[in-house]
């Protein structure tokens, strides 16, 4: 499989793919060659990308106001920590490739969590960090140690957070310094859509830009980067689709038309190996060449999509609520590849994400639970239970900006 960089916006990195096939013959990210290259950061630290720290998946607990961070190979959650003060409200979660992750609070607010205890801060000096250890351990806002910065943001004041922030995304690498990158925030002022760049080490605002968002819909739902830096915005039901250079900020707004089918409906957004986005909607999912400017649409009968991933096989993952599956897409050739894999036991399946084995996870609001399916036999491999009506829809991982960042060459 060759897969080429898209050339959309201003580059910052030079890094070339790089894949290793695991024993069982699957496709991942050789980590270990990635760490080689991550030591010849721009700052000459020799710091390097962490492999233990990408096996965790971060998912939010929507209605008790936290994030709980889950071992990816044995299923267990090893912590839970609160995602801002007062009634948080969070969904989305990002994952940078040293395996830090920030949440996003619907209420107004964004918080950096430090994926290893070496990169916590001992803020009482008492030679120790203090920290959460499991779903039951959460420690009173302010006091977890491993959350290391929160950023308050407008809420947008409307029922159910509907303008609060939501989409969010880290970068790749820094433009300066590999292993300080910045993140991407957005949220709807009344009529128009807000995105903030934030530096990734301190929440320090960097960047601002606005565009106008169209009628009395929600606002910004979904956003990821590309290897550029780009940030890929997505409107909930009619888009619009939108892309933040990561260089000189200017904007490109795509009107999103509605599918042959007529069920105009968009949802969740991923980006493919090349940067090219892709849109989960009603019985459609999307697919935009940013090349081309032109549009492809992949019908689903019955169909009620919500999150979307793919894969460094070109394999898409979407979340199908209307019946309880999983439907993978074959984004090579734009065609349904499964339209119902078989999910035992879920209810309400809206998130998906990737591991860095490979694996998929789906995250299911209606049973509490995360499945994680082995992308090639269909079969559930383990479930995390516990977590209180889940509900994100973003790169849970880090797998996803990885793939963008490190893409496959051959």
């Amino acid at each position: 499989m060759t897969r080429t960089d898209d050339g959309v916006g201003s580059g910052i990195s030079t890094f070339i793919g790089i894949l290793e096939t695991s024993d069982d013959g699957s496709i991942r990210l050789d980590l270990e060659q990635i760490d080689a290259l991550a030591g010849g950061c721009a700052d000459g630290s020799g710091n390097s990308l962490d492999e233990d720290s990408l096996r965790h998946i971060w998912i939010s607990n929507s209605p008790e106001g936290t994030v709980s961070k889950i071992n990816t190979e044995t299923g267990i959650e090893e912590a839970r920590y609160l995602a801002g003060p007062g009634a948080a409200d969070p969904s989305r979660t990002s994952v940078n490739l040293l395996g830090d992750a920030v949440v996003v609070d619907r209420a107004g607010g964004i918080a950096k969590i430090a994926a290893t205890e070496d990169r916590c801060v001992d803020l009482d000096t008492d030679g120790k960090i203090d920290t959460s250890h499991g779903p039951s351990d959460v420690r009173k806002w302010g006091e977890d140690e491993c959350v290391l910065w929160h950023v308050p943001l407008p809420s947008g004041g409307t029922t159910n957070n509907q303008y609060g922030p939501r989409p969010v995304a880290w970068e790749g690498v820094g433009p300066d310094d590999c292993t300080k990158p910045r993140v991407w925030v957005g949220w709807r002022d009344v009529d128009n859509g807000t995105f903030r760049r934030l530096n990734g080490e301190t929440g320090e605002l960097l960047d601002e830009v606005s565009v106008a968002w169209p009628g009395d819909q929600w606002g910004p739902y979904g956003g990821a980067t590309n290897k550029a830096g780009d940030f890929w915005v997505v409107g909930w039901k009619v888009g619009p689709l939108v892309r933040i250079d990561g260089g000189d900020l200017t904007m490109d707004v795509h009107e999103i038309p509605a599918p042959p089918n007529g069920e105009q409906w968009t949802y969740g957004m991923a980006l493919d190996a090349d940067g090219h986005p892709w849109i989960a909607g009603a019985r459609t999912v999307y697919h935009f060449d940013p090349s081309t400017a032109q549009w492809d649409f992949i019908d689903v009968p019955g169909a009620s999509f919500r999150g979307m991933m793919i894969d460094t096989e070109g394999r898409g993952w979407v979340a199908n609520n209307g019946s309880s599956l999983l439907v993978e897409i074959d984004t090579l050739s734009k065609t349904v590849a499964h339209p119902a894999v078989p999910l035992a036991g879920a209810a309400m399946p809206v998130g998906i994400s990737i591991d860095i084995e490979g694996k998929i996870w789906v995250v299911d609001q209606g049973t509490s639970t995360a499945f994680k399916v082995d992308p090639d036999t269909y079969q559930t491999l383990l479930t995390a239970t516990g977590l209180n009506e889940p509900y994100t829809y973003s790169d849970m991982t880090g797998v996803g900006l990885g793939l963008v960042s490190f893409p496959p060459t051959g």
